[in-house]
């Protein structure tokens, strides 16, 4: 059985990946990206509010670029797992290919080699068929049968 701290911990771990993941899908949105826009044009419309504005947009910026490192990191993580698994089972696929592919020139060179026997053997000019006796002509000697 696992202690309650390695428990507390793992709780503590997966709440920390879920929050950093949750804010890098939320600062990699285009909403974001709209409501930093509407942000950035409040000091157009009320300049009294810059210096209070200036503050909350380093406060963003200062908790924004540690959470989207390390969502980046625990996402390419998975990235890294996926590709892992890939190069597996395509390790598994070419073993195969090679398997197949030495079966294959086990087969053909049996075939070869069974046809070069055949045309190095003589050839008939005689056939027999039961009692009666065929006799095949050269058909450059003008016969016809």
């Amino acid at each position: 059985m696992r202690k309650p701290e390695t428990i507390a911990k793992s709780l503590i771990a997966r709440f920390n990946v879920a929050v950093a993941v949750k804010m890098t899908m939320l600062f990699g949105s285009i909403w974001c990206v709209y409501a930093f826009f509407v942000f950035s044009l409040v000091p157009l419309i009320v300049p009294q509010w810059q210096n209070t504005l200036l503050y909350i947009s380093n406060c963003i910026q200062l908790v924004a670029l540690p959470a989207l490192m390390v969502g980046s990191a625990v996402l390419s993580q998975g990235a890294d797992k996926r590709a892992s698994e890939d190069h597996a089972a395509l390790l598994e696929i070419l073993s195969d290919v090679r398997e197949e592919l030495a079966d294959l020139k086990d087969k053909t060179a049996g075939i070869a080699r069974d046809t070069t026997e055949a045309l190095q053997r003589p050839a008939v000019t005689d056939v027999s068929i039961s009692d009666q006796t065929i006799v095949l002509g050269d058909k450059a000697d003008g016969d016809t049968n």
